[in-house]
């Protein structure tokens, strides 16, 4: 396992914000963590990648782990003269080539002398994305990747992470609120509210009565969309996202359903 987390607590002051979370990421899957706002799923992977100390139990990482970090935001001001090949090299230098592979293994060749505070929204997302890639990272960490994205832009980030992790064989380990996205590009889904209420297979926890009482029964735009597209790259090799790579090939890592109810 990369990482490992048994009985996992975690307080802030007197409030507990977590507790008795079991977790477990392996090489090559996708897990991706959703909850209502305050439920702990932030601090659930700062505690992973330690950045939070656990007030009981105990969190174990693969010696060595090499972790890439897409935030949910990185405000940019717009007077700043910072083109995406700079970007790119902090705050280690990378050669040319290098920047210029990333760039085109998430889907934007040629942006390297653009100003960043001229991509779109799902330019920079990718540009943030093959940042993260620049250090062959085991694990993936994307919080909330996609805020501010359309439903077309959602999608084609999400078959992009799918793409990432088929080629690369990183982990990646998602938080997000697009719920029924995730349910198609996830191995696993790990519903969070202050503890571990449901976690399995996709399948499993959109039919768990704890998931369906935190967000409903609705299928959802998103889901939908997600599918069309990616069968249709499938089929046809072609997609609605002009910018997006024209074929996905997931594997599955699907590790044994499972759904409980912590008391």
């Amino acid at each position: 396992m990369l990482i490992t987390a048994e009985n996992l607590s975690v307080r802030h002051g007197e409030a507990v914000v977590l507790t008795g979370v079991d977790f477990t990421l392996a090489p090559g899957e996708i897990v991706t963590v959703v909850g209502p706002n305050g439920s702990g799923k932030s601090t659930l992977i700062r505690a992973l990648i330690g950045l939070e100390p656990a007030a009981t139990g105990r969190v174990s990482r693969a010696p060595g782990l090499r972790i890439g970090y897409v935030p949910q935001k990185l405000h940019i001001d717009a007077g700043l003269p910072m083109t995406v090949r700079r970007f790119l090299s902090l705050p280690r230098r990378v050669s040319d080539a290098a920047a210029a592979a990333a760039l085109a293994r998430v889907g934007v060749p040629g942006l390297g002398p653009r100003p960043l505070a001229r991509l779109s929204g799902g330019q920079f997302q990718r540009v943030l994305l093959a940042r993260a890639l620049l250090g062959a990272p085991q694990v993936l960490i994307l919080d909330e990747p996609t805020q501010g994205l359309d439903q077309p832009g959602t999608a084609a980030f999400y078959r992009l992470i799918e793409e990432v992790r088929a080629e690369t064989g990183a982990a990646v380990l998602m938080v997000s609120h697009d719920l029924h996205v995730v349910m198609a590009a996830s191995d696993r889904v790990v519903c969070l509210n202050g503890h571990v209420c449901c976690a399995g297979t996709p399948k499993v926890v959109s039919a768990a009565p704890e998931y369906r009482a935190l967000f409903g029964l609705g299928t959802g735009g998103a889901f939908a969309l997600y599918r069309h597209v990616h069968d249709h790259e499938h089929d046809e090799g072609h997609g609605h996202d002009p910018a997006a790579p024209h074929k996905a090939h997931p594997s599955a890592h699907v590790h044994g359903p499972e759904c409980r109810h912590d008391a």
